[in-house]
């Protein structure tokens, strides 16, 4: 499912199959900036609307995922009782200045909001990198990984080990944790990053 979609398609009140590319790219705008503590005036901004119906946007999404506020709320609490906030494998960001006046606990309240987020997929990803690392060992493959892009991972391989790591990969990678969620694995293959994609 295509959250940003499915966001659009709540907001604009319209079906999701009715959702245009530009609707898609303002819900992305206010699934990614809400989580990190963007305005009405900062959403106004970025997605060239007037403040009034960025603030519109902004109580739709709320109202249809009441959640969300209740976690924002609620991380904001635990960081302020425990001076941090944790990541899904309990990797702590200390926030020295969630209980300071004005800008910087703003800040440090945005950050405890997606410490927990950012945190736990870059754990997730690095999981997956010694988990693949160890497998291509195992499997005494000529593919090499290269680098990490976020939540991504690019390989160097050669032709004939494609179908193995196509076929093997999102499983590896997939199985790292078990969440409540499921984690998607995707493959792409070309022969630069822009090709994979």
């Amino acid at each position: 499912k295509d959250i940003h979609q499915a966001t659009a398609a709540e907001i604009f009140a319209i079906p999701l199959e009715q959702v245009s590319s530009e609707q898609r790219r303002y819900a992305k705008v206010i699934n990614f900036g809400l989580i990190y503590g963007m305005s009405a005036y900062g959403l106004a901004g970025n997605l060239k609307i007037e403040r009034a119906a960025a603030q519109q946007y902004i109580a739709k999404y709320f109202d249809r995922y009441p959640g969300v506020a209740q976690y924002m709320e609620r991380t904001r609490e635990e960081a302020r009782s425990n001076g941090y906030v944790e990541t899904v494998f309990g990797r702590r960001l200390w926030l020295p200045d969630i209980k300071a006046n004005g800008p910087k606990r703003q800040g440090a309240e945005r950050a405890a909001i997606n410490a927990p987020m950012q945190g736990t997929a870059a754990d997730l990803i690095k999981l997956a990198m010694v988990a693949v690392q160890n497998w291509l060992e195992q499997e005494q493959l000529k593919t090499r990984m290269l680098l990490q892009v976020h939540d991504e991972l690019v390989f160097e391989a050669p032709p004939d080990e494609l179908e193995h790591l196509k076929s093997s990969l999102p499983q590896l990678m997939g199985s790292i944790a078990e969440l409540k969620v499921p984690l998607i694995v995707s493959i792409g293959v070309g022969d630069n990053w822009e090709e994979a994609h």
